[in-house]
């Protein structure tokens, strides 16, 4: 697997543990995971975005990895403040791959 194909497999799999974390922390329905749910929905929307321009072989898939970086690096840092919640310790296990796989673009 090249590396490009490496991080469109880890962007998808950070955006899909991403979305579920966000979900099962809105069911807790507690102000201390706000923040984690908000950092959730960015990483799933950029990590979706970033697959598609690896994808497509966009020109600007280098500076949209790097942001993807910045956001996976922020809600993994997040997550795992609540790494005793299984869905936060896997989004913050996902944003960590993903964000390796990005940075090895």
């Amino acid at each position: 697997m090249n590396d490009s194909n490496k991080c469109i497999e880890a962007c998808i799999d950070c955006a899909t543990e991403c979305e579920n974390c966000a979900t099962e922390c809105i069911k807790l329905n507690n102000d201390d995971h706000n923040k984690c749910i908000e950092l959730c929905n960015d990483c799933a929307e950029i990590c979706r975005l970033c697959a598609k321009f690896q994808e497509r072989g966009s020109s600007f898939a280098d500076a949209l990895c790097k942001l993807c970086i910045e956001i996976c690096e922020a809600c993994a840092t997040e997550c795992e403040k609540f790494y005793d919640r299984d869905h936060c310790k896997k989004c913050a296990e996902a944003c960590r791959k993903c964000a390796t796989a990005c940075a090895e673009m």
